[in-house]
C-alpha cells in the first residue's frame, strides 16, 4: 500500500492513443474526435484506425488496433456498436490497458444492444480493458492538451475535475465555462458507467494533484452504497460540489404509513449529500465561485452571517433572502456593540445589517469588518457597497482585502453598480475574494460555504452498529420476525411492533388485545381507566380513518360499547379487513407533551431513511417542509442534534405556549435506537412510530406499527445500508503473558492524533519499511486516508492499551480493496517495543478473517526485498513471494484466501 500513480492514470493521461474509426467525413464523430486531439495539441502518440482508408488527414491509418507498432494506453472506439465487441477483443490481444467507447445503441436500444454490450464486456474482463462509456462524450485533460471528445469546443485548463454523467450537459457546462474563463483538471463523462463508474473516476481526481475541487452533474444513482463510498472518499481529501438533476418516484410503500407521506426522495438525496460532506448546488452558475470560496484561505465554521453595508436597502434586500435560505444572521455581542458604537456614526444601524451609512469611508470599511471578523458569534461577513457621492469603491475594496488578510472567517462582497465599481471587482477577485453584483447570490454563495463546514461535520461520524448504552435484546426482536415471516405475514400488528421497539428500550404504552366485549372491560380494569381502545387488522394502517378509534374512555360500560362500535364501524368502512380484536392501551395524557412521528422508510436508491416530523406534516406540501427530517443511518448524539436543528420543530421542542422544554435526551434516546433497529434487523421495510408523546419527563411510543419483508439468503450484516456502520462488533480484547490488555478494533476518525503520534514515535527503519521512504511525520492528507476509512471498501485495525486513562497505538494493520473486488492490498505496522512479540501475527490474523469473511480472494502486498524480518513473516502466514514485475527492489506477495 505504498503511494503511487493511480490505476486509471494511463486512461487520462495516455502517453499512446488510438482513434478507431477516425474518419475525414465531416460532422462525423471520427472527424471530431480526430481534429480535437490534433488541434487540442497532443504530445503523445497518436494513431488511427480505419480498414477502409489508407490515410486519414495526411497520417497512415491501420487497418486493426493489432497492427499498431507499440502498446497502446488508450483506445478510442467511435464505431457502430455492432463492429466494438470485435474491436474491443482486438485491443485486448493487443495489451492495450484502455479504451473509451464512444458509441451507442447497446443497453438502450433493446435486446440486440444488451447482448453486444455483454460480449463487450465479456472481452474486456477477459483481456482485463478497462472500458469508460459506452455511449459517452469521451475525456478531457486540458492541462496536458488532451481533448478525446467529439464535443464542438475546448476547455481552459484549470483545478475543477468535472465528472458528468449527461454527455449533453457536459457540453452544455463546458459551453458556459469558456466564456467565463472556467477552467477543468480533468473532464470526464461517463456515459453508461458498463464498467468504470463514478466511483473509480472519483478515486482518480483524488489522487490528480491537478485536481482542488470536484464538480459532479448527476442524473441517477445505480449503487448507493459505491456512489455513498467513493463520495465520502473524494469529499475527505477535496471539495466535492454537485448537481442532481431530477426526483426518483417516491415507493409504493410510502403510502402504508404516516412516515412514508413525510419523505420524498429528494429530501433523502439531499440527506445523502450531507452525510457524504458534499456541496449540492442549484445552477452550473453557482459551480465556479463556490469552488473558487471553497478553495480560499478562509476556513469554514458556520452559518452566523453579519452583513456590512452603506446602503439600508441593499443591506435588508441580503437579510430577506438569507432568511428565505435558511442563513441566520448573527447577532452582534455586547461588547462588539460597544466597540462600533465608537467607531460608526451615532446613526448607524445598531444591529445586524450593520449599516454604516452612505458617506462610509475606506477606513470605516475597515474599522467595521475588523470588529465582526473578531467577534466569536460571527461566522462569516458579507460586505455591501453601493457607490454614492461620497464612496471610493477602489479604496473601500483594498480596505477589505487587509481585512480579510488577518482572520480566516469567509469574507463576501457586492460591489453594486458598473462602471464605478468595475476595477474594485477586479482587485477583489485577484485577492480571492467572491464579489457579485448583487446581494442574493453573495448570500446564497456564503450558505454553500457554511453548508459544506456542516456537511464537513457529518463526514466525519463513524456511529456505531451497536451504541455503547445497554445493549438491545436482539434475539428477542427477530424471533418476533422471523414467527411473523413463518407465518407468512408482512406486517406486524401493534403488540409485535412494540414488542420490536421494548426490544430495543424504546419506551411503549403497553398494548392487549381484547376479542370479545368482556375480555375488553376485564383487561381495561386490569391497566387502569382512562384507556383507548383500537382496531387490531393488519389490512388497516390508519385506525381513525376507518372508525377504529376511541379515545378517553372512563367507564368499564363505555369500553364494553366502545368494542362494539369499533367492530360495526370498521366493518362498514373496511370489509375486507380482517379483524383480530381491539387493542386496548393506557390513554396517555400529558399535560406538556408534544406529539411528533419518528419511523424508518426505505428509499429506492438509498434503502433506510431515518424520518422525523409532526403529525401534521405533508410532503406535498413546501410549506411544511421545514416540519419534517430525514437522515441516513447509522446516527449518533452528533446526527440527531444535527437532524433536530434543521427542522421548525426544534422551536416547538423548547419552551413553547407556556409549556416547559421537553426532555431532550429522551427524544435523542428514541432517535438512536431506532437507528439501531434499522442497522441491526434488515428485514424492517417500514416503521412508523404515530405519535410519539414528548414533555419534560421522557418520550412514550403511543402507537406503532413495522412492516417487513424476507431477506436474500446471501445477504450480508449491513448490506442493506448506504452507508456501513462503524463495525464495532470486530472489537477485541487479549491479554498479554505480561498481564497488559490489548484492544485490537477498527480505526476511527477520532484517531488521527493517536495515528500522528504513533508514526512519530516509530524508529527510523520501522518507518522505511512501512512507507519505503523517510518521511518524519504524516501530512494532513495521508492523515485523513488512514483514519477516515470507508469500512465497505477497507479496513484498518489499531491496537492499543491503556496507560494512565490515556489510549496508545501500538500496532495497526489494514487493507483496501482492488477495483476488481475480488483481491485488496494489505500493510501493517507494529511500534518498535511491540515487535516480536506476536501482536503483529494477531493483527494478521483479525485482518485476514475480517477480508475473508468480506468474499475477499486474494491479499497482495509489496515488501523491500531488504527487509527479511518482514518477508520471513509473511511467508510463515502463507504468502507465496515472486519478485515484483515493475521494481526489483520489491517483492510482491500474494495471500490465498478462499
Amino acid at each position: 500500500m505504498n503511494d503511487e500513480k493511480h490505476y486509471l492514470t494511463p486512461l487520462f493521461e495516455p502517453q499512446s492513443i488510438a482513434i478507431v474509426g477516425a474518419s475525414e467525413t465531416p460532422g462525423s464523430v471520427g472527424s471530431t474526435l480526430v481534429r480535437n486531439v490534433i488541434d487540442g495539441g497532443y504530445t503523445g502518440k497518436l494513431y488511427f484506425v480505419n480498414p477502409r482508408h489508407e490515410f486519414v488527414y495526411g497520417q497512415k491509418a491501420y487497418d486493426s488496433v493489432e497492427s499498431i507498432p507499440q502498446r497502446l494506453d488508450l483506445a478510442v472506439i467511435c464505431t457502430k456498436a455492432e463492429t466494438v465487441p470485435a474491436i474491443v477483443e482486438a485491443c485486448g490481444r493487443a495489451g492495450t490497458r484502455n479504451a473509451i467507447i464512444i458509441s451507442g445503441g447497446f443497453a438502450e436500444m433493446g435486446p440486440r444492444g444488451a447482448n453486444l454490450l455483454r460480449a463487450t464486456l465479456d472481452s474486456a474482463h477477459r483481456h482485463r480493458v478497462r472500458l469508460l462509456g459506452p455511449n459517452c462524450l469521451g475525456i478531457m485533460r486540458p492541462g496536458s492538451n488532451l481533448n478525446a471528445t467529439f464535443a464542438n469546443g475546448s476547455a481552459h485548463p484549470g483545478t475543477i475535475g468535472l465528472i458528468s454523467q449527461s454527455g449533453a450537459l457536459c457540453t452544455a457546462i463546458l459551453d458556459w465555462a469558456l466564456p467565463n474563463k472556467v477552467g477543468f483538471s480533468n473532464v470526464v463523462s461517463l456515459g453508461a458507467e458498463s464498467d468504470i463508474d463514478f466511483g473509480e473516476v472519483l478515486d482518480y481526481m483524488v489522487a490528480d494533484p491537478r485536481t482542488e475541487s470536484i464538480f459532479l452533474y448527476i442524473e441517477g444513482i445505480k449503487n448507493a452504497r459505491r456512489f455513498m463510498s467513493a463520495l465520502r472518499a473524494a469529499a475527505r481529501a477535496k471539495p466535492v460540489l454537485l448537481i442532481k438533476v431530477g426526483r426518483h418516484p417516491a415507493g409504493r410503500q410510502a403510502a402504508l404509513s404516516h412516515t412514508g407521506a413525510l419523505v420524498g426522495a429528494d429530501d433523502v438525496f439531499d440527506a445523502a449529500v450531507r452525510r457524504a460532506g458534499v456541496v449540492r448546488l442549484g445552477k452550473v452558475g453557482q459551480m465556479y465561485a463556490a469552488a473558487q470560496a471553497l478553495f480560499s484561505h478562509f476556513r469554514p465554521r458556520g452559518n452566523r452571517l453579519m452583513i456590512v453595508t452603506n446602503g439600508g436597502g441593499p443591506g435588508v434586500m441580503a437579510a430577506d433572502y438569507a432568511a428565505d435560505i435558511g442563513i441566520p444572521l448573527a447577532e452582534i455581542g455586547t461588547a462588539a456593540r460597544e466597540r462600533l458604537d465608537a467607531l460608526l456614526p451615532p446613526t448607524w444601524s445598531k444591529g445586524n445589517p450593520i449599516d454604516i451609512v452612505g458617506d462610509a469611508t475606506p477606513e470605516r470599511y475597515a474599522a467595521a469588518m475588523k470588529v465582526c471578523l473578531e467577534d466569536d458569534n460571527v461566522d462569516g461577513v458579507l460586505v455591501i457597497l453601493t457607490p454614492q457621492a461620497m464612496t471610493d469603491p477602489t479604496q473601500s475594496a483594498r480596505a477589505v482585502i487587509e481585512a480579510s488578510k488577518k482572520s480566516d472567517k469567509p469574507v463576501v462582497t457586492c460591489w453594486m453598480g458598473g462602471e464605478q465599481v468595475y476595477e474594485a471587482r477586479l482587485l477583489l477577485r485577484g485577492a480571492g475574494i467572491p464579489t457579485f453584483h448583487t446581494p442574493e447570490p453573495a448570500v446564497e454563495l456564503f450558505s454553500h460555504i457554511s453548508n459544506y463546514y456542516r456537511n464537513q461535520q457529518l463526514l466525519m461520524q463513524a456511529p456505531a452498529s451497536i451504541a455503547d448504552h445497554v445493549a438491545p435484546r436482539l434475539e428477542s426482536a427477530r424471533l418476533v420476525i422471523e414467527t411473523a415471516l413463518a407465518e407468512g405475514r408482512k406486517v406486524l400488528n401493534e403488540m409485535e411492533s412494540k414488542a420490536l421497539l421494548a426490544a430495543f428500550r424504546i419506551p411503549i404504552a403497553q398494548t392487549v388485545v381484547a376479542r370479545s366485549p368482556s375480555e375488553a372491560m376485564v383487561l381495561a380494569e386490569e391497566i387502569g381507566l382512562p384507556v383507548v381502545m383500537k382496531v387490531d387488522s393488519p389490512q388497516i394502517a390508519s385506525k381513525s380513518d376507518s372508525g377504529g378509534v376511541r379515545l378517553n374512555l372512563n367507564s368499564l360500560a363505555a369500553v364494553r360499547d366502545a368494542y362494539t362500535e369499533i367492530i360495526e364501524e370498521v366493518k362498514k368502512h373496511r370489509p375486507d379487513a380482517i379483524i383480530h380484536g381491539i387493542a386496548i392501551e393506557p390513554m396517555i395524557q400529558k399535560t406538556n407533551g408534544r406529539e411528533l412521528v419518528v419511523g424508518m422508510t426505505r428509499d429506492q436508491i438509498f434503502g433506510p431513511t431515518i424520518v422525523f416530523g409532526t403529525p401534521d406534516s405533508d410532503v406535498r406540501s413546501d410549506a411544511l417542509c421545514a416540519q419534517r427530517a430525514v437522515a441516513l443511518p447509522p446516527l449518533n448524539k452528533f446526527l440527531v442534534d444535527d437532524m433536530l436543528a434543521s427542522t421548525r420543530i426544534a422551536a416547538r421542542l423548547g419552551e413553547y405556549r407556556n409549556m416547559p422544554p421537553v426532555n431532550m435526551e429522551a427524544l435523542e434516546a428514541v432517535l438512536l435506537r431506532v437507528s439501531e433497529m434499522v442497522c441491526e434487523l434488515p428485514w424492517i421495510q417500514e416503521l412508523d412510530i404515530n405519535p410519539l408523546i414528548v414533555d419534560e419527563y421522557g418520550a412514550v411510543a403511543v402507537d406503532a406499527r413495522i412492516a417487513i419483508e424476507n431477506l436474500p439468503l446471501t445477504a450480508g450484516r449491513y448490506d442493506h445500508m448506504a452507508i456501513h456502520p462503524y463495525p464495532s462488533h470486530l472489537i477485541t480484547e487479549y491479554q498479554t503473558p505480561d498481564g497488559q490488555v490489548v484492544t485490537i478494533r477498527p480505526i476511527r476518525p477520532e484517531d488521527a492524533d493517536m495515528e500522528q503520534e504513533f508514526v512519530r514515535n516509530l524508529s527510523p527503519e520501522t518507518k522505511y519499511y512501512r512507507f519505503m521512504n523517510t518521511l518524519k511525520e504524516l501530512s494532513a492528507a495521508q492523515l485523513v486516508r488512514l483514519t477516515q476509512i470507508d469500512y465497505d471498501r477497507e479496513m484498518a485495525f489499531v491496537a492499543t492499551t491503556q496507560s494512565d486513562g490515556k489510549e496508545t497505538e501500538v500496532g495497526v494493520a489494514r487493507y483496501a480493496t482492488n477495483p476488481d473486488g475480488e483481491s485488496c492490498e494489505f500493510a501493517i505496522v507494529v511500534a518498535d517495543a511491540w515487535q516480536g512479540k506476536g501482536l503483529a501475527r494477531r493483527l494478521m490474523g483479525v485482518l485476514i478473517d475480517t477480508a475473508r469473511s468480506r468474499g475477499i480472494k486474494y491479499m497482495n502486498g509489496d515488501f523491500l526485498a531488504e527487509n527479511r524480518r518482514m518477508i520471513q513473516f509473511v511467508t510463515s502466514l502463507g504468502f507465496v513471494l515472486s519478485p515484483h514485475p515493475e521494481d526489483p527492489g520489491l517483492k510482491r506477495g500474494v495471500l490465498t484466501l478462499n
